[in-house]
C-alpha cells in the first residue's frame, strides 16, 4: 500500500501530512465534522507505508488519514489508539508537541 507524504515548512516548524493513496481529494463530514483531503496540503509524495513510518517517527507534528497508515502508525506505537479520531468511518489522528 503506497501512501501520500508532505512536509510542510513555517516558522522553522515542519509538519508532516500523510494519506490513504485513495483518499486524496475527498471530503468526508460526519456531524458538525468535516475534514477534506486536499492535493495542496496532503499531495506530495507517493512513498509506502513503510517510508511514511519512518519519517512519521522523527516528526514532532503531523496530521495522518487513512486506515492503512493510522493503523501502521498505532502499531508501531508513534501515537495511542486513544488518539485515533473517526469520521464517517475513515480514521485520522494528529500529533503536535508543545
Amino acid at each position: 500500500m503506497k501512501v501520500f507524504l508532505k512536509i510542510h515548512y513555517k516558522n522553522e516548524i515542519e509538519t508532516v501530512a500523510c494519506c490513504d493513496e485513495g483518499l486524496l481529494e475527498q471530503v468526508f463530514t460526519e456531524g458538525n465534522l468535516k475534514i477534506k483531503i486536499t492535493n495542496q496540503f496532503f499531495g506530495g509524495t507517493l512513498v509506502t507505508v513503510e517510508e511514511a513510518i519512518e519519517i512519521l517517527k522523527h516528526a514532532s507534528y503531523f496530521n495522518i488519514v487513512g486506515e492503512y497508515i493510522v493503523n501502521e502508525a498505532v502499531s508501531c506505537k508513534i501515537l495511542p489508539i486513544e488518539g485515533v479520531r473517526s469520521i464517517n468511518g475513515v480514521p485520522m489522528a494528529m500529533k503536535m508537541m508543545f
